[in-house]
Formats: C-alpha cells, structure tokens, sequence
C-alpha cells in the first residue's frame, strides 16, 4: 500500500495547538479514555474500494471490520468465525461469518462482502487497488471490461455463509483479504451518497471498533468514537481516539512533550537524533521502501538501462540514511524490504538469498562506475545535456530528502541539470498517476509479508506501475509464481528471486532506504503494535 502523505488544504500549524489546547498538559490530566495521536496527514478518503494509503487504511481499520484483523503480527478471525483452510486444491474458500452489526443496527450479511467486492473490482469503479484482486476467479476480466462483475469468484451461500474462488491457489490469501479493498460496505449508505461517498462522516455507517463522526475530507483533525454496535466491543478498551496532523517536526515534538498527543509518529532527521535518547523513543523496523520511479513513458532515455542504473549508483544511500534521515531509514539494495518474508524450507531472508548477490551491487554508491554508464547511456539514446525535475511531497522532510538527491545526481552525473516540485500530496499523487513528472519520489508498504506485495507492482499492466518500466521476462515469472507454481513453495520462492534479480539489475524503480519508522509514545500507551501490513490494531490497544 501506497505510504503516502497526504495535505487537502494548508493549516497553520499554531491553530493545531490551539485545537489541541484542550486534551491537556500533563499525565496527571490525561484522560485514560482517549489517545491523542499525531498523523503526517489528512485522510484522503474513507472509501475502502478507492484507498490506496496507509493513512485512510489505518483508519479504515480503526472504523471497519472484513474477515480477519491482524494484532500484532498474529492473524485473528474478525467477522469470519475462525481461519479457514482452503480446499479444492487450494482454490475454495467457504467462510462462516459471525452475526455482527452496522453502526446503524442491521446486520452485516455475506451479500455485504459480495457488493463491496464487485464493486472495487468494477472498471466504473476505478478502483487503483482493483490489481489486487488478481487471482480471484474472474477479476482480472472484470477490471478489463470482458466479464460482468457478477462473475468474480465471491457469493453468498446464505445470509452468513461466503463462498470465495480462484482461478489458481493464493499462499497468502488469508493474509491478503485483511487488507482495506476487501472490507464490506453498506450498500445504500454507498448508493445515497454516490461520488460523494467516503468524504464525509455523515451518512457512513461502520462496523468496525470506532465510528468516525463529524468529519470532512479537507479536515486536518479528526475523531473517532467507540462503536458500541461491535461484535467484539467489550474488548475495546479506548472510548476515543483523536487524530491531529502535524507537518512540522518542531511543533510536533512540542505538542508530545506537553502531553498534548500522546503519540508522535514517523520521526526523522535532527528530530530523530535529538530524541533518540528519550525513554519514549522506539523504532519500528517497517516493510516499506522508498523509491524513485522515472517515467518511461515519457521520456525514452529513461528505458535506458545504463541511465537507470547510473542515476541508483550516484546516490550515497549511507549519507542519505545517516545525515538526512537521523538514522531513520535502513539501507537496502532491493525493492523487497528486509525482515518480512522467509524461505519456507530454510529461513533465510528473501533479501540475502544469493540468487541476489550479483545485483546487489546496482543499488550500491560507486560514483566513478555511475558517471561510465551514464556517459555510454546519453551516447547510445542520442542525448546531450538532460534537464528534469524531481516530484516529492512538500513536508520538511520530504524537502530536505529530495534536495540531498538533486546534489547527488548533480554532482555525480555529468551535463544533468535537476530541478525540484514539491507539492502537496493530492497534487503529487494526481501528477504521478497521470504520469505528469520526470521522475517522482514514491513509497510502498507491504499489504502482507511476501515479496509478491512489492513485485506485483511493476508489472507491465500494474495501476500503482507509474514510472511504466516493462520488462517481458520479469512478467512472465511474477505470473508463474501466482499460478503454474503457486502451490510448489520452492518453485514458487525461485521465481520471485529471480523476477528480483531482473527489477534489481534494470533499477525498474531505483530504491532509497526501508523505513524505520520513530515514534515517541507515552510510556502508559500499551498494545500500539505495528502489523505485518503496517498497520495497527487500536482494538486492544489502551492507556494504563
């Protein structure tokens, strides 16, 4: 999922605080009902077809209920009854769902999942995410216009019995459907609101933990209260949660040390390095990468391997982690993050399998072998001197990230001129997925913990492929490795390696650093764990 930031409107940061005046100003007033936590921005959407960011997906989580919820980095049944297995070859999933609610009091049936479910798969939908419901049988037709979306492999077996098929075995299915395009919707909440659905509070029923109320997209606030219609609502222990965004780090770190919040998140550079030594501070090893996509489509010289590849040796991945970043990013050589996925017959991380080690070295700095193939590159496309413009997002961080960049292609790249656009993030997601930029800094957070989270993405026809890298060979294996060996783990685990390899040596996209992500959080805060998919189940989370 997209780890994206996202800024509607423009706030200033001193009518935060003032916002934020009344929760309080030190532990002994904190209200043990309510956790104040900080956001990087706002929620660009509530509807669960059209998310495509951590952000609305936490949110999401936080308000809605599909068939499994991750707490921690353990799979628990929600509103399906248990984990279920597979049969037919792996290929059936038939689901008992629990007698649960909507926050208006009807009942949550299976036909809630099948309408949701057609719905983000139906090309009138345009659903970003509908990619991935690949492999459920039918979707890939529906999303290309050659089926009706009453085809796709989900039905209603009676009022709480599913019945999920695929064209061939999906691994990771269980872990997949936790995902934000998979929760149920209330149809005629949808059908009332139409365009407008997932912009505001009003209208929308949840049922889920916390109900959202009185909320707008533009909102730079936002607050979400029990939901005493949830099946599992006794175990609930918060009665609020209160969201406020903070762009700068300053004011953020004023707001926690005031007990204003009470948890700041994804902190970097010298914020990082000047709370590192609070006892609050943690570090959470994320599966998310950073990464530049350059547009192929746009631009031929960026098909050029050689340039590609000139452009990932010339950036100092150590100085950008270290100097940049406060030590907040890991340096990684792939676009799969390390410590998420694991051989199944020996336990190595994917990333230091060795089928990698002879890539490795494209992600690497090695300035003087840059600066030979980028000469060779401009002289075999035809080029002179190029002259292109970085897109990234317009916080602090983000700023300082890309201008570090611009120096290091700069400095390293002979006759290259770079420019800078930072923008808001609406502005800079539209622009990318229009493919309106030169080249774009962008982020990607696993959706479940395997490779195929990452390598889905730059397929040919891939909706999140916005640089457009093609490579024949690279789609062949990542399609072998969901169907003909789907069921074969070692055949299976083979061809992700080697699809890795053929992204690795092309820089499709050119890696920056795994996230790392900072956070400060009160030392009564208990249970905010992160999850597999980056997320964090505010269900059993509480303060002491």
């Amino acid at each position: 999922m997209k780890f994206k930031k996202y800024l509607l409107a423009l706030f200033p940061i001193f009518a935060i605080a003032l916002i934020l005046s009344g929760c309080g100003s030190n532990t002994e007033k904190d209200d043990k009902k309510t956790l104040a936590i900080s956001s990087t921005d706002v929620i660009a959407t509530m509807d669960s077809s059209m998310n495509t960011d951590v952000i609305g997906s936490q949110n999401l989580s936080n308000t809605m209920e599909g068939l499994y919820r991750f707490d921690g980095k353990k799979l628990q049944p929600a509103v399906a009854k248990k984990i279920v297995k597979p049969t037919n070859n792996g290929k059936t999933y038939t689901i008992e769902l629990r007698h649960t609610k909507w926050s208006n009091g009807k009942p949550v049936t299976a036909q809630d999942f099948v309408y949701a479910w057609r719905r983000t798969v139906d090309p009138k939908t345009a659903s970003e995410y509908a990619y991935i419901y690949s492999g459920i049988k039918n979707a890939d037709k529906i999303s290309a216009g050659k089926k009706p979306v009453n085809t796709l492999g989900i039905k209603a077996l009676n009022k709480y019995k599913l019945e999920i098929t695929l064209e061939s075995p999906i691994p990771y299915f269980n872990e997949l459907v936790v995902n934000s395009p998979f929760l149920p919707l209330y149809k005629p909440a949808v059908e009332k609101a139409g365009k407008q659905y997932g912009l505001k509070s009003t209208g929308m029923v949840f049922n889920g933990p916390f109900k959202l109320v009185n909320w707008n997209v533009s909102d730079n606030d936002w607050t979400e209260v029990k939901n005493n219609t949830y099946w599992n609502a006794k175990k609930v222990r918060l009665n609020k949660l209160e969201y406020y965004v903070v762009k700068d780090a300053n004011t953020g770190l004023n707001l926690y040390d005031t007990n204003r919040i009470n948890r700041l998140q994804q902190i970097s550079g010298d914020t990082a390095r000047q709370v590192s030594n609070y006892k609050t501070f943690s570090v959470s090893q994320t599966a998310s990468n950073y990464y530049l996509e350059l547009n192929q489509k746009k631009y031929k010289f960026f098909r050029n391997k050689k340039i590609r590849q000139a452009i990932s040796m010339s950036i100092d991945r150590q100085q950008l982690t270290d100097n940049i970043l406060g030590k907040t990013g890991g340096i990684e050589d792939t676009l799969v993050p390390e410590k998420m996925s694991y051989n199944p017959k020996t336990g190595t991380d994917f990333t230091k399998e060795k089928t990698l080690d002879s890539v490795n070295k494209y992600s690497e700095y090695n300035p003087k072998l840059a600066k030979k193939l980028w000469k060779e590159g401009i002289k075999e496309t035809g080029q002179k001197d190029l002259n292109f413009t970085i897109l990234g997002d317009d916080t602090d961080a983000a700023k300082k990230q890309d201008e570090f960049i611009q120096g290091q292609l700069m400095d390293n790249l002979p006759g290259l001129k770079v420019s800078l656009q930072n923008v808001p993030f609406k502005s800079r997601l539209d622009k990318s997925i229009s493919g309106d930029f030169d080249m774009v800094v962008s982020a990607w957070t696993a959706d479940f913990p395997d490779p195929i989270s990452f390598l889905d993405c730059f397929t040919t026809t891939s909706s999140i492929n916005d640089g457009k890298y093609s490579n024949k060979e690279y789609d062949a294996l990542v399609k072998k490795s969901k169907t003909t060996d789907a069921n074969d783990e070692d055949a299976r685990w083979q061809d992700m390696l080697e699809a890795t390899k053929i992204l690795t040596e092309d820089q499709g996209a050119v890696v920056l650093y795994q996230l790392n992500q900072a956070n400060l959080t009160r030392s009564n805060v208990k249970n905010y764990r992160i999850s597999p998919n980056g997320g964090y189940n505010l269900v059993t989370a509480y303060k002491k």
